[in-house]
Formats: structure tokens, C-alpha cells, sequence
């Protein structure tokens, strides 16, 4: 008898504890666009595209205008996002292609699934964990890299990645089941939904297409895959409230880079992708800005100054605008951490700080740390593309230099009093100039010269045997 009582006390407290845990850890939902730029919601003032939902995240949260990625294209912002590092010391420093093309640009040919990560950070807090959407931390075409569950989650649907490919709309689908199941089980939850709208294909509906059928069909298609997106992250958002989880719930909306623009007037045509099958091509692709320079690939703030919109009833600040705070995507990280009361592994130390306090409204303070980025860029620019040829840039207080790969040409701006990069300020600051240079080169010191580690498919080997 006084065993039973005592097994049944045992099961109680642990019940208890199991509950108390729920209760007291928030949940997160990661929202990740895919070229989606900063000045594609109707909340930033675009005179044609409807974002509903996501204005809703901006009038119950803050939206937080200085807000960076870790590179202008996919596969290193993403990488930055997972691992709370700048994506060069990974050797990531463009997007995961065929093998050939990820062994000419000296990268591997997927992000290693041994290194430092979010979601296994979180696991171990006892998070449950799920990744729906893109992927690209490697490529489909790459048959034996890892599965997205080799990286710490508990559920995926996932693009862009070994094994079956998700449909695209699917994403909300899936996202909504699993924030169903872990409320059954009460268990706090933290999801990835990286949406593929805006990025090539557009993948239409005619729905959606009729939504907007007074305009012309490059920028009809435009706005109705990033209305289908808004509507699918609303049905996120009503199933938070239908499941009383949205006081609980953080939610961040973002993108990995700025909009994807062609060289030149490119005619309206069909495409074929491997991982998400067929659509239109990049003569739809209209995103703006809101008046950054650049575009997708580029280092200036159009390439890398994206939506970063957060929502946490009663924590952050409903329907405020922060344009002083400067955060990172390699911030995430340790933020999510914080927030979660997870623990680093040893000896990992994140590029990143946590944000935690600067979400909530409580501070904006100066950034001390500096933020660097590298690119594959060519010098002088490509014929129409004028804006991407920065190969280096650091963000050092109010000071942003950009750089090419000889550092033979640079150009510099003070960022906090012109985030639109319109006045070069170089000549009349060479010491500045020099010091930014110093910082780049004593960080590029500090990156590996190749991938080490299990990242290298079979038919890397194939192409130089000897290696």
C-alpha cells in the first residue's frame, strides 16, 4: 500500500513538473520567406500587394526596421539562422547547387549536421521541434546529404532537400498538426515555416490570381503568391487562437534576402524547378525595397535589410515600430535560447548576442559586437547589376563598409543616419575606412580556407579522386 502511494505521488509530482515546464516555456514559430522583400507587405506601404495577416503580426507586435540577414541569398542566411554564426566560417558562402558548382566556389555540399544548431539546442530544453518548408541547407540534387531530421528535429516536410519534396503550399498544413499534437501532448514547440513565396518558380492559383486580375500578369502573378502565403501564415495564426496558444506563442516573420530582380526586362515565361516543379519565371518577379539599393545577391541594404516583424502578446510591444535596434540573423540563435532557458553546448560561443530584452522594448543599445558578411562577387559589376560587387562588408556602430575582394575600391556610410546608402563617405574618412579594413581582414584570418568535417557527397570524390 504505502509503495502504490508512493509510486503514485512519484507520477504526480512528475506530472506537475511536466506541466509546470509547458506552462512556463513559450512556444516559437519561425517564419522564413524566401526573397521576400522589404517592401512587399501592405503594412511597409506596397500600392498593390495585400498582406492581412502579416499586418496583424505588425499591429499585435513590433516591427523592427533595422533587422539584417547574414548574406543577400539563401543557403548562408539560413545557415546563419541554425547556427548563430556568420555563414563563412562554415564555408558557406553562396547557395547549395550541384556538386561541381559547390566544389568551384570551395564550399561543401551541405551544411554539417554535427555543427552547433538551434534545434537541437532546444530538443535538449525540452522543446519539441519541426522544420516545414524550404530547406536548402543542402540540395535535392544531392541524394546523400542529410535529412533534415539529422539536424535536430522532431517532424519535417521539407524542399530543397534529400528524399521526398513537400508541395509547397503544404507548409501550414503540416505546421498546424504538428502545433495540434504538441498541445495534446503539452509540450512547448518550436517550428521553422520557411515559405517559398516570392521565390522562383510562382507557383500560382487561380484563386489568387483572380484577386488581383486588374493587373498586368507580371505583377498579377507576383501578388497573388504572396497573398497565398499571407493567408496560408493567417491559418497559422487562427489556429493559435482556436487552440487559446497565441499569448503563449512568439511568432517572427522574415525573409532570408531582399527581392529577386533580373538583370534586364525579361520576358514572361514558364520555368522548371527539381525541388517544387513548374511555374513562371523571373520576368514576375517585382518585389521591391522600400528604397534600399540592391537587390537579392547584393551586400547593400536592399540585398540583406529584410521584414523582420515579432509578436508576442503581453511581452513585446503591440503596433510599435523599433528603427534604432540593430538585429542579426546570427542573433536568433542565442535569443531563442535565452527565451527558452536552453543551455550552449561546450565551448560553442555564437557570433550573435541575444535580443530577448531588445524584443520586449526594454533596451537599444549600441551595438558593440561588429557584423561581417562574404560574398562571391565579381569586380568591377556585372553589366546590369551595379549594385553586387561587394565581395566583404562590416556594420561597426553607426559605420558600414563595403568592400570588394582586393579591397581596392570601397565605400562607406553612416548607416544609422543613411540606412539608404545615398552618401559615400570614404574620402572624408580614411581612418575609419582603414580601421573597417583591419576588422575585415583580421576576421577573414579567422575563417577555415576549406569545409572539414562529413560534408562532402560520394560524388565529390568522382571529381578528383586523389582528394
Amino acid at each position: 500500500m504505502n509503495f502504490n502511494k508512493k509510486a503514485l505521488l512519484t507520477m504526480i509530482f512528475s506530472m506537475v513538473i511536466t506541466i509546470n515546464v509547458w506552462a512556463t516555456k513559450p512556444n516559437i514559430i519561425f517564419i522564413f520567406a524566401d526573397d521576400w522583400g522589404w517592401g512587399d507587405l501592405s503594412c511597409h506601404g506596397h500600392p498593390y500587394v495585400k498582406t492581412p495577416h502579416i499586418d496583424r503580426l505588425a499591429k499585435e507586435g513590433t516591427d523592427f526596421t533595422r533587422f539584417t540577414v547574414a548574406s543577400g541569398v539563401c543557403s548562408p542566411s539560413r545557415t546563419a539562422v541554425m547556427t548563430g554564426h556568420f555563414p563563412a566560417r562554415y564555408n558557406i558562402n553562396g547557395h547549395f547547387a550541384w556538386v561541381p558548382s559547390n566544389a568551384k566556389r570551395g564550399m561543401p555540399d551541405w551544411l554539417n549536421p554535427k555543427a552547433p544548431l538551434l534545434p537541437r539546442m532546444l530538443q535538449k530544453a525540452g522543446y519539441r521541434t519541426a522544420h516545414f518548408g524550404k530547406w536548402h541547407l543542402a540540395n535535392n540534387m544531392i541524394t546523400d546529404s542529410p535529412l533534415p531530421s539529422e539536424y535536430g528535429y522532431d517532424e519535417y516536410g521539407a524542399f530543397n532537400c534529400a528524399g521526398e519534396q513537400m508541395p509547397v503550399h503544404e507548409d501550414a498544413k503540416h505546421t498546424i498538426a504538428f502545433i495540434e499534437k504538441c498541445n495534446d501532448e503539452k509540450k512547448p514547440f518550436f517550428i521553422n515555416l520557411w515559405i517559398h513565396e516570392p521565390h522562383t518558380p510562382f507557383h500560382t492559383v487561380p484563386k489568387y490570381r483572380w484577386r488581383f486580375r486588374e493587373l498586368p500578369e507580371p505583377d498579377n502573378i507576383y501578388a497573388s503568391v504572396l497573398s497565398h502565403a499571407d493567408d496560408r501564415i493567417g491559418e497559422v495564426l487562427n489556429s493559435l487562437d482556436r487552440l487559446k496558444l497565441t499569448k503563449d506563442t512568439l511568432v517572427i516573420f522574415s525573409s532570408d534576402n531582399g527581392p529577386a530582380r533580373a538583370a534586364s526586362p525579361t520576358e514572361l515565361t514558364l520555368m522548371h524547378d527539381t525541388a517544387t516543379g513548374a511555374g513562371y519565371g523571373i520576368g514576375a518577379a517585382k518585389g521591391i525595397t522600400g528604397g534600399r539599393k540592391g537587390y537579392k545577391a547584393a551586400l547593400f541594404e536592399g540585398g540583406i535589410g529584410v521584414p523582420f516583424i515579432a509578436r508576442w502578446p503581453g511581452k513585446i510591444g503591440a503596433g510599435k515600430v523599433d528603427n534604432q535596434s540593430l538585429i542579426s540573423a546570427i542573433d536568433l540563435l542565442p535569443t531563442f535560447c535565452e527565451l527558452a532557458g536552453a543551455k550552449f553546448p561546450a565551448g560553442y560561443r555564437p557570433d550573435g548576442v541575444s535580443q530577448l530584452e531588445t524584443l520586449k522594448g526594454r533596451k537599444s543599445p549600441t551595438r558593440e559586437k561588429p557584423l561581417f558578411w562574404k560574398a562571391q562577387s565579381r569586380w568591377p559589376a556585372p553589366k546590369g547589376r551595379p549594385h553586387h560587387w561587394v565581395s566583404f562588408a562590416v556594420v561597426y556602430k553607426n559605420w558600414k563598409l563595403l568592400s570588394n575582394n582586393e579591397f581596392t575600391h570601397t565605400e562607406l556610410y553612416d548607416i544609422t543616419a543613411n540606412p539608404f546608402e545615398k552618401n559615400d563617405l570614404t574620402s572624408k574618412n580614411p581612418e575609419i575606412t582603414q580601421q573597417l579594413i583591419r576588422q575585415i581582414k583580421n576576421w577573414e584570418a579567422t575563417l577555415p580556407t576549406q569545409p572539414t568535417g562529413k560534408v562532402f557527397s560520394v560524388e565529390r570524390g568522382k571529381l578528383n579522386p586523389k582528394k
